[in-house]
């Protein structure tokens, strides 16, 4: 947790999760290589994220024998911001294929640093009962904020925002608009620079997964 946090800022340092943002970061990963990265750190996060989802009580008949289990009682929200968020739900939509999948369109308008809603097809009451916020890269906070918002008018009321690497004016800026919401990364960095770049980071999520620029 960050000094003077409002809420939880997780900020993950199993070995394995490391390696791989190391491998990240770096600039001669190949996009191929990096959405395979992307993929593995999101269910890494995940897996941290989801320790306290509801579970019930079941049976189940094994080969051999009756066997008591447990299943998730709740169901799962992913909210991917496009178009970064896209490498991370397809990796957690296959850890919980019984999940919904709902896709934000939000971009910065790089003159104002603001975000620009482009678009949004929630249906109009809420289906979920905790939701999963996917995003890269929490730079300004500013498409974070805008998401929780956008999902509080809803109804939902349980939100987590899962991302890879994040930049401490943007952790501040979501815990000061939303301090209810907690926050995992995979690395928490140093700062941004002129033009709102997390940095170190590594560079812009989308394109190094797309192979744009």
């Amino acid at each position: 947790m960050i000094p003077g946090s409002m809420s939880a800022v997780h900020v993950s340092q199993h070995p394995l999760v490391l390696h791989k943002l190391t491998r990240l970061r770096s600039r001669t990963t190949e996009p191929i290589t990096f959405r395979h990265l992307v993929r593995e750190l999101s269910q890494f996060l995940f897996y941290e994220a989801t320790q306290d989802l509801k579970v019930e009580p079941c049976t189940v008949q094994t080969p051999l024998a009756e066997c008591a289990g447990t299943l998730i009682a709740e169901p799962i929200g992913l909210m991917p911001i496009l178009r970064a968020g896209l490498g991370m739900a397809e990796a957690i939509h296959d850890m919980v294929p019984d999940a919904q999948v709902w896709h934000l369109g939000l971009y910065r308008d790089h003159q104002t640093l603001k975000p620009v809603t482009y678009y949004n097809r929630l249906p109009s009451q809420p289906t979920i009962a905790v939701s999963f916020i996917l995003d890269p890269m929490l730079a300004t906070g500013g498409s974070a904020i805008a998401t929780v918002d956008m999902l509080k008018e809803w109804g939902v009321r349980r939100i987590k925002f899962l991302g890879l690497i994040a930049a401490p004016e943007g952790v501040r800026q979501l815990q000061g608009a939303h301090p209810d919401v907690p926050i995992y990364l995979a690395a928490l960095d140093s700062h941004l620079n002129e033009q709102s770049y997390i940095v170190p980071g590594l560079g812009d999520a989308g394109d190094r997964q797309f192979g744009t620029s």
